[in-house]
């Protein structure tokens, strides 16, 4: 399903993959108010549609897919732009700032309290509605749904945090936004593995959508997954422009990232009692 803001790729099981920050569009009319440089759409979670698609493919996983950057509006924050962080550097609803701290705008033209409303209204509601349209039919059809939120970061960015995060920050906002046997399942699956640094609910717990939509009581359940750039992609020093894949790191990743959703479904048996399928 195609909508002006979003595509939906419905799936066969219980599991949607929601891919908030992969959009890099910035409409033409709003295109002036920014620098130059933030027209490249930087800190887009790149790559991530071509790195989970043929997992969603063998799990029959759906997914969620915007078309516009983050940097009009982010779909991951809560509509009042109340921060997520308490006492750390946050990103806004409609950010101002790249994630190294410069300005995302020429001189006196961020958004105001109007503007900021209307992209609300055009571009945040649409994909909120889409999100909760397909997280009631999954509950519907299936008597549970398993959202998996996929983003993925610098692993260094003073601005945001100190030092250098570990490869894969799962986060389920200490425990509350899904089962205790879901949170298991996964650990299991990190621990297991020998390729990457990982942690769960460390600095990244859980955005707006992990944080709104987890619902474990009422059969809702959702987990996030940043992931630093470095495990499938070139990633070099702060200012370096590139954005390549790195195949022989994507080949290690790609295996981790399905085992991960596996475990997710296998935790949580479907109300028909089907199991999960192997990727």
């Amino acid at each position: 399903m195609k909508h002006e803001v979003y595509e939906l790729r419905p799936g066969r099981t219980p599991l949607l993959i929601s891919m908030p920050h992969v959009g890099r569009e910035i409409p033409p009319d709003q295109q002036d108010r920014y620098v130059d440089r933030a027209l490249g759409s930087e800190d887009t979670d790149w790559h991530l549609e071509g790195l989970y698609a043929p997992i969603a493919e063998a799990l029959g996983a759906g997914l969620l897919i915007p078309r516009y950057s983050r940097y009009l509006i982010d779909l991951n924050r809560p509509p009042e732009d109340t921060p997520m962080y308490p006492g750390a550097s946050n990103t806004e609803l409609c950010p101002t700032r790249f994630f190294t701290g410069e300005p995302l705008y020429k001189e006196g033209r961020a958004p105001d309290a109007d503007e900021k409303q209307r992209r609300l209204e055009t571009y945040w509601q649409p994909y909120h509605q889409a999100l909760q349209g397909e997280l009631q039919r999954l509950r519907q059809e299936h008597g549970q749904a398993l959202l998996f939120e996929a983003h993925s970061i610098r692993s260094q960015l003073p601005w945001l945090f100190d030092g250098q995060l570990p490869d894969l920050n799962l986060g389920t906002v200490e425990g509350q936004s899904c089962r205790q046997i879901t949170r298991d399942a996964m650990e299991i699956v990190l621990n297991a593995q020998q390729d990457f640094s990982w942690v769960v609910d460390g600095r990244f717990k859980g955005g707006y959508i992990t944080r709104q939509y987890g619902r474990p009581a009422l059969g809702q359940q959702v987990v996030q997954m940043e992931m630093c750039y470095r495990c499938y992609m070139v990633e070099q020093e702060l200012g370096y422009t590139g954005y390549e894949l790195d195949e022989a790191c994507m080949a290690r990743v790609r295996p981790v990232l399905s085992l991960l959703l596996q475990a997710y479904l296998m935790a949580n048996p479907s109300r028909a009692g089907t199991a999960a399928p192997s990727a």
